[in-house]
């Protein structure tokens, strides 16, 4: 990187964006799980420019203007009100109400992620040198994607477009990879930021590369590249690499996966990457880790029924503040953060008193009442249709307490391996040792007959939005289970000592 125009130069050899031995002139942060994390160098620009006019008389102006280009591009796009919005996102939305320590942010994890990336990236480069081509363009695209991949989140990190927008917009198809793509062409606008079109194009592309508006084909040039921040192929990316780590430590959970091992043995095959056979079991840990996450950390019965209540109450505050109203306008939306709580919270308007109330319940933990859960048979579950309040109240028996669909919140946990019912290894390539030139698939008896024969869990739980409610709706609950698969899947009876909890 730099505008050295003779390649035969003794120069100093360049890691994640700056010379190895001039990291030290680089501006960067100290990060909690990855340590030092090198950005854009800013004092080291003035003696590369020095540099190509003094020591290399020949060199161009261009050339010195590209160096200038790549240099600060990054942070270009960091010191924008945009990204910094980032800071008022919880990477885990609402769980520090449950795990106190989850209070690290969008931001974190973004730079993470651009840490990984082009650590990752530079590694193939080490690795396979001059097959791969990847060039200092390569490195800054990879780099911006890892960076930027996050920079449509809503508030309370997937909440928003999993849970709320389905309730106040019917059809919605909103996702924040799409917005992020739409973020990103509103900062280069709005900040007149000199970006080469082809790179930004290619930083969008990798940004969607995992989700169903990607357009990449599988022979499409240095078509690994685009697995490394959002792998749609395997699911296997420096995204996961970074929360599954990140996360674990902030709620106080061991990690025994090392991404770092799997970062050290890759190899491009085929215009893909693939791994040593030998890491098997640790992409396998990958996947388990995940699940383990969601079933522990994401989906916790007390999270879930914190987030049924702040969807609630942007539901009730929603027509009054249009919440939803700029989804599709980056100008207006990256207004929207974690702080429209409190902007519900102490806004005097009668239009949000229902809604405040909910607030109100939530910080003096007067929570929706959990009754109970089951997990759906695994031969019911691919024909499984999501259960509804409705469903809980068409079950009640006759009782001298009716309930109303309004009293009963419903949730269908789905926690899988990345890649729904199928076995993620399936998609994964590996390779024997690096003097071979055939990669393979490894069958899943091959890897331990202790792996699941069923890779998705759906998890039914239902709440009772005020305590006096718990029996009705736990009674209804489990009628509901007799009449569908014709048994009690609930592992126990709800606890009498909640059933007779009154406010």
């Amino acid at each position: 990187m730099g505008a050295y125009c003779n390649d035969d130069l003794n120069m100093p050899v360049y890691s994640a964006g700056a010379p190895t031995n001039e990291l030290r002139f680089s501006k960067h942060v100290y990060d909690n799980v990855h340590g030092n994390i090198y950005l854009d160098p800013v004092i080291l620009l003035f003696s590369f420019l020095r540099f190509s006019f003094s020591v290399v008389p020949n060199c161009s102006v261009a050339s010195v203007l590209i160096a200038k280009f790549d240099l600060q591009l990054c942070l270009k796009f960091i010191d924008t009100e945009q990204f910094q919005r980032l800071r008022e996102l919880k990477q885990l939305g609402v769980t520090n109400m449950v795990y106190p320590g989850a209070v690290h942010s969008r931001f974190e994890h973004s730079l993470g992620v651009y840490w990984l990336a082009g650590e990752t990236a530079q590694k193939l480069k080490n690795f396979q040198g001059m097959e791969l081509d990847i060039d200092k363009h390569d490195l800054q695209t990879v780099r911006l994607a890892g960076l930027l991949h996050d920079i449509g989140h809503g508030p309370f990190s997937h909440m928003f477009e999993r849970e709320f927008l389905p309730k106040v917009m019917s059809g919605c198809e909103w996702s924040h990879e799409s917005m992020s793509v739409k973020m990103i062409d509103h900062i280069v606008d709005t900040h007149n930021i000199d970006i080469d079109a082809q790179m930004l194009k290619r930083v969008k592309d990798m940004i969607l590369a995992s989700t169903e508006f990607s357009q990449l084909k599988s022979n499409a040039e240095k078509r690994f590249l685009y697995d490394i921040v959002a792998n749609g192929r395997n699911g296997i990316d420096v995204d996961k690499f970074d929360y599954l780590v990140r996360d674990s430590r902030a709620c106080g959970l061991g990690c025994n996966f090392q991404f770092q091992r799997l970062t050290e043995t890759m190899r491009v095959m085929d215009n893909e990457i693939c791994y040593r056979a030998k890491e098997y079991r640790n992409v396998h840990k990958l996947f388990a880790t995940r699940a383990d996450l969601y079933r522990t950390v994401y989906t916790h019965p007390k999270v879930k029924a914190i987030e049924l209540m702040i969807v609630d109450a942007m539901v009730k505050a929603n027509d009054y503040l249009g919440i939803s109203t700029n989804i599709d306008d980056p100008a207006e939306y990256w207004k929207l953060d974690d702080t429209i709580l409190k902007t519900i919270e102490i806004a005097p308007d009668q239009e949000l008193a229902e809604a405040k109330d909910l607030i109100l319940r939530v910080r003096r933990r007067q929570l929706y009442q959990f009754c109970n859960e089951y997990a759906v048979p695994k031969e019911k579950i691919e024909h499984f249709k999501a259960v509804t309040a409705q469903d809980i109240v068409c079950s009640q028996k006759h009782t001298s307490l009716t309930l109303k669909e309004e009293d009963i919140a419903v949730t269908n946990v789905k926690i899988d391996l990345a890649r729904g019912r199928e076995n993620p290894l399936e998609c994964i390539k590996f390779f024997k040792d690096y003097e071979s030139e055939e990669k393979f698939v490894i069958p899943e008896e091959r890897v331990s007959h202790l792996l699941p024969t069923t890779f998705q869990d759906m998890i039914v739980r239902v709440y009772a939005k005020k305590p006096e409610l718990v029996e009705a709706v736990s009674e209804a609950f489990e009628n509901f289970q007799v009449r569908t698969y014709g048994i009690k899947a609930q592992v126990h009876e709800t606890p009498e000592k909640k059933k007779r909890r009154v406010m």
